[in-house]
C-alpha cells in the first residue's frame, strides 16, 4: 500500500493539501521532495528577489543566467542565453546552478516544467522565476526525479497550487513538499532507460512529421509558383487555344476605368453648373502606373504583365479616432494585419465599427485583396469575404470582378514571386514599409479570364489536400505529446517496467 509520506499533507505551521495519493507497488514510497534532499533549504532554492537581479544588469558575456525561456519539459533550451558579471554572480552565489542540477519553473504557464541543467554551462545563476534542485543523495537519480516532476500527477499538483492569473506562480514551500513516487534505486534506472527508449522513438516520429510539414510548405509554395507561371494550366491551354488573351482583357479594364473617371468628372462639372467647351479636361486623367519589365521572366502564351495599379482601385486604410465612441461597437469588421491570419477567408475582426466609423475608415467590398504594407508581417495577404474596413497598415486591391477573378489575384499575391517583390521594394527602416505608390507599381502576372478560374480551381484542390494532410500531421504531433504523458503516468505508477520482488525499499535509506 502507498504510504502517506510525512510532510506531504503538512506537518509544519502551514498545511499544504495535495490530491489523494495513488496506490504504488509495495516497494515504492511517496516522499516529499524536500525529504529526498540532504539539506532541503540549501539544495532546493529559488532565484534572487527581482530587485536583486534586474534585466538592466544582463550582459552579452560573463556568467550564464538561466531564464524561463531556457526551460522546457525534460529539455534545457540553449537559446537566447544572457549573462551577468562575475562580481554580480558572486553576490548571488546562493542561487547558482551546475551541470546535473534540476531546474523548475515556478512562474508562467504552464508551471512546473523541469529539466536537467545543460552540460555546456559549468556555473550559472537562476532568475527569480526558477527553482534549482541539487541532488546529493545517491539513492535518487536526477533523470528519474526530473521525469517524475514532469509526470501527470505532479503537473496536476502544480496546477492546483498555482496563484495569480496575470502572472501565475507557485510558492517555493509547495515545491519542497511535492509528493514524489520513489521506486527502489535499481528500478529507477530501469524506468529511466525504458522512458528514454520510448521517448526516443517518439522523438524520431515527431522529427519525421515535422519534415512532412516542411515538405508540405515547400509543396504549397511550389504549387503557387507553378500556378502564377502558367505551368499548372499548360495542358488546359493546349486544349483551349482560342481563349481571349489577357492583353485584350487589360485593354477593356483600362477603357472601362477611363470611362468611369470621365463620368465622375462630368458629374462634378454638372453639379457646379459647368459645361466642358472642349476635351482639354480629359488630359487630367492619370493613367495607371506601368510595371517595370526589366528582369521579369517570360510569360506563358496569352498572359500579360500588369502593375497592381492597372488591375483595380488601391485603398490604404485608416484608423478612426478612438476618442469617438460613436465610431466603435457596430457590426462592420475593422481589419488589421492580425485578421489576415484568416488567409483565404477573412470574415471576422477583433474590433467592429459603426456605419459612421466606417465612413472614416473607407468601406471595402467582399472579394478584395488586402496586403500588409508595414511592420514585421509585411507582405501578409488576406481575402475579404464580407464588407469591411481596414487600418493604415493595409493596402487593399479592389478589382473589377467583371474582368478579373479576385480569387486568382489573392493567389498571385501570396505567391513567392510577389512576396519577394514586396520585400525587395520595401524601405529598409526600423520597420519595413512599402508605400502606396511602390505597391501600385509592383508587377503581377495576368492570365486570360477563363484561365484564371481554372487556376483557382486547381490551386484550391491542391491546397485542400495540403491542408488536410497538414492537419493530420498536427494531430499526430499532438498525439505524441499525449503519449509522452501516458508513458510518464505508467512509469510513476509502477506499470512501465516489471517489478523485481527482490527489490527492497527503506525510507531511512534515502539520505
Amino acid at each position: 500500500m502507498a504510504r502517506q509520506a510525512e510532510g506531504v499533507s503538512g506537518v509544519t505551521n502551514k498545511v499544504v493539501e495535495f490530491d489523494k495519493l495513488e496506490e504504488l507497488p509495495d516497494s515504492w514510497e511517496w516522499v516529499p521532495l524536500g525529504e529526498l534532499m540532504v539539506e532541503p533549504k540549501v539544495d532546493i532554492v529559488d532565484g534572487p528577489f527581482g530587485s536583486n537581479l534586474k534585466a538592466s544588469e544582463y550582459t552579452d558575456t560573463g556568467i550564464h543566467i538561466a531564464r524561463l525561456q531556457n526551460i522546457d519539459r525534460n529539455l534545457f533550451v540553449y537559446k537566447n542565453i544572457r549573462y551577468i558579471s562575475s562580481e554580480k554572480a558572486e553576490q548571488l552565489d546562493r542561487h547558482n546552478f551546475k551541470p546535473g542540477d534540476i531546474l523548475i519553473t515556478k512562474l508562467g504557464a504552464p508551471l512546473g516544467k523541469a529539466c536537467i541543467a545543460s552540460k555546456k554551462i559549468l556555473y550559472g545563476i537562476i532568475v527569480a522565476d526558477l527553482v534549482r534542485v541539487r541532488i546529493r543523495n545517491n539513492n535518487i537519480t536526477r533523470e528519474y526525479l526530473t521525469y517524475a516532476i514532469n509526470s501527470p500527477f505532479l503537473v496536476k499538483q502544480f496546477e492546483r497550487h498555482t496563484k495569480g492569473t496575470t502572472r501565475p506562480r507557485v510558492n517555493l514551500g509547495v515545491i519542497r513538499k511535492l509528493p514524489i513516487p520513489v521506486a527502489p534505486q535499481n528500478e529507477q534506472k530501469r524506468i529511466v532507460a525504458e522512458i528514454e527508449k520510448q521517448f526516443s522513438r517518439l522523438d524520431e516520429a515527431v522529427d519525421n512529421l515535422k519534415r512532412v510539414k516542411a515538405n508540405l510548405k515547400r509543396y504549397k509554395a511550389s504549387a503557387l509558383k507553378a500556378a502564377v507561371e502558367g505551368k499548372l494550366t499548360e495542358e488546359w491551354r493546349k486544349k483551349h487555344p482560342d481563349v481571349e488573351p489577357a492583353d485584350k482583357l487589360l485593354e477593356r479594364i483600362l477603357a472601362e476605368r477611363r470611362k468611369k473617371w470621365e463620368e465622375v468628372e462630368l458629374a462634378k462639372m454638372k453639379d457646379k453648373g459647368k459645361e466642358p467647351k472642349d476635351n482639354k479636361w480629359k488630359k487630367k486623367y492619370k493613367e495607371p502606373v506601368k510595371p517595370d519589365l526589366n528582369g521579369l521572366p517570360k510569360l506563358s502564351d496569352g498572359w500579360v504583365w500588369s502593375s497592381v495599379d492597372g488591375l483595380g482601385e488601391i485603398v490604404t486604410g485608416t484608423t478612426p479616432s478612438t476618442k469617438k465612441k460613436e465610431y466603435y461597437g457596430g457590426d462592420i469588421p475593422f481589419f488589421k494585419p492580425t485578421e489576415l491570419n484568416q488567409g483565404y477567408s477573412v470574415t471576422s475582426a477583433a474590433v467592429y465599427l459603426t456605419e459612421i466609423g466606417a465612413e472614416k475608415a473607407r468601406l471595402i467590398p467582399p472579394h478584395s485583396v488586402m496586403v500588409t504594407c508595414i511592420g514585421t508581417t509585411i507582405g501578409k495577404v488576406g481575402f475579404s469575404r464580407v464588407h469591411g474596413t481596414t487600418n493604415q497598415q493595409l493596402n487593399t486591391l479592389i478589382p473589377d470582378k467583371r474582368y478579373l477573378y479576385s480569387q486568382y489575384l489573392f493567389f498571385a499575391c501570396i505567391s513567392p514571386f510577389f512576396f519577394k517583390k514586396i520585400i525587395d521594394n520595401a524601405s529598409s527602416t526600423t520597420l519595413p514599409i512599402i508605400n502606396k505608390s511602390k505597391f501600385a507599381a509592383l508587377p503581377i502576372m495576368v492570365p486570360p479570364f477563363k484561365e484564371q478560374t481554372i487556376i483557382v480551381d486547381e490551386i484550391e484542390r491542391c491546397l485542400s489536400i495540403i491542408d488536410e494532410v497538414d492537419l493530420a500531421v498536427d494531430v499526430c504531433i499532438q498525439r505524441a505529446g499525449h503519449l509522452r504523458q501516458s508513458i510518464l503516468k505508467k512509469a510513476f505508477s509502477g506499470k512501465l517496467v516489471a517489478q523485481d520482488e527482490n527489490n527492497e525499499f527503506l525510507v531511512s535509506s534515502l539520505k
